[in-house]
């Protein structure tokens, strides 16, 4: 576990956008061209910095960012975690800034380590700093549209069921990522079956993974955590990524 981290708030140390966003990452490229997240983090900071979390260790350097946003649930049309997860909050979020409806919830976007630090611990210690920063805020709730890290090494693997899949040894999640949530203090509430839609031709998808896509079908991607759905015929391809709701409880009482 590391221990020198100073995380601070966008809000109070501007300064480190630049450097946050040059961080290396694991994300698979094709992640990159989800519309909805590709035209909306960047207004993440600008519009909710107090609400962007960063990680510096001893040298000063960047090693890890937190992104989360605010929004309204108990909304008419809402009141429960969206099926379509992670992209439909952000546009909760960002309809809710302009009609000027006061948040009673935040949601997690994205926690992400640099791939330098690694193994130290860093991730369970921005989900902490990111509960803190909701509860300083004043919310009672934080949740999250959790990506299970090791799905993607069983993409055929209903996330129905491994969703809610435990080990034996102690009862928690099999899922490396949705352990660290529940360990935390989270609770599995919910799946969102269609939490990130990605579509693009055929020749897209052959320069984001280096696959052939020339067969209609499903394509096993490495990094994806369901198969990406081909129509070879058609000239596209199209990836609908499932994550998993889990609630936390924040609020100081």
């Amino acid at each position: 576990m590391d221990q020198e981290l100073t995380i601070t708030t966008l809000a109070e140390r501007p300064e480190l956008e630049g450097p946050m966003w040059s961080m290396k990452d694991l994300w698979p490229e094709f992640m990159m061209y989800d519309p909805i997240g590709w035209s909306h983090m960047g207004r993440i900071v600008r519009d909710f910095p107090e609400y962007v979390l960063v990680a510096t260790d001893p040298s000063g350097a960047v090693v890890a960012r937190g992104f989360s946003v605010p929004f309204r649930l108990d909304a008419d049309g809402r009141r429960t975690l969206p099926d379509r997860g992670w992209d439909e909050v952000l546009l909760w979020a960002f309809s809710d800034r302009r009609h000027g409806r006061t948040p009673d919830t935040v949601s997690a976007i994205e926690i992400t380590v640099d791939t330098g630090a690694l193994g130290r611990g860093i991730s369970h210690r921005m989900l902490a700093a990111m509960r803190e920063n909701a509860r300083r805020l004043g919310f009672g709730a934080l949740v999250a549209p959790v990506r299970p890290n090791g799905k993607h090494l069983e993409a055929g693997a209903s996330i129905h069921e491994y969703a809610f899949r435990v080990r034996e040894s102690d009862g928690l999640p099999h899922d490396p990522w949705l352990r660290v949530h529940v360990r935390a203090g989270g609770r599995i509430e919910a799946v969102a079956p269609a939490s990130m839609t990605v579509s693009g031709s055929l020749e897209q998808w052959r320069a984001w993974t280096g696959l052939a896509f020339d067969t209609d079908g499903p394509v096993e991607v490495p990094g994806a955590l369901v198969p990406v759905h081909c129509e070879a015929a058609r000239g596209y391809a199209v990836y609908v990524e499932p994550n998993v709701w889990v609630r936390h409880t924040v609020s100081a009482g």
